[in-house]
């Protein structure tokens, strides 16, 4: 990683800053000319907000609805600063108003190879799969499993009930959050459990 030289630059923070609904890594400091040693000066001073361990807040920048799905898509991040985590299962059906998620847990899928050193965040509940590229949204400083795919996920975890998945569903096709490429596609899948298979099949 390279680090910028001094002075640094406050425009570039913010800018980062600004994508991620006020959120930034201790990397990203780095990388816009903030000194190591200069980040406890910061939260000291109330510039910073320390949010969990490398991860801060600009104290100026207003809360957001979903600056919390931002907080733990920067914790997964990789060692190149590259988040690692997928807002999943009935997180992402929740994200689209299609599901009433307890929001005191977050469903988060992760590559099979995610290690962490730290013990994980309670609020996070983490599964690991390999997504598809076209299985995954980029949304506001994070990124969630498509529609149809947050559906597949829930039926097998069981997070879900058949009633609410399918008028997940429904809902989904109505709103054009489910497209019928997508559905075609699942439908060919030969390991769907009976029932679920039987759901997509009155799609």
């Amino acid at each position: 990683m390279r680090v910028a030289a001094s002075p640094p630059d406050h425009d570039q923070l913010f800018a980062i800053a600004e994508s991620q609904d006020g959120y930034f890594t201790m990397g990203q400091a780095l990388e816009s000319g903030f000194g190591r040693s200069t980040h406890s000066y910061h939260v000291k001073a109330g510039n910073w907000l320390r949010e969990h361990r490398g991860i801060y807040r600009l104290r100026q920048f207003p809360m957001t609805e979903h600056g919390h799905l931002v907080l733990w898509s920067l914790w997964s991040r990789d060692r190149k600063g590259q988040p690692e985590g997928v807002y999943s299962h009935t997180t992402a059906l929740a994200l689209r108003d299609l599901s009433d998620a307890n929001p005191a847990k977050l469903h988060m899928t992760v590559p099979p190879a995610f290690r962490r050193n730290s013990e994980i965040p309670s609020v996070l509940i983490l599964h690991k799969a390999r997504l598809e590229p076209s299985e995954v949204v980029r949304e506001r400083g994070f990124f969630a499993t498509t529609v149809l795919r947050a559906i597949l996920d829930s039926a097998e975890s069981g997070d879900a009930d058949r009633g609410t998945l399918s008028q997940a569903l429904q809902e989904g096709l109505r709103r054009g959050l489910v497209t019928r490429t997508e559905l075609k596609k699942m439908k060919a899948q030969t390991d769907l459990s009976p029932w679920l298979a039987e759901l997509l099949k009155k799609a």
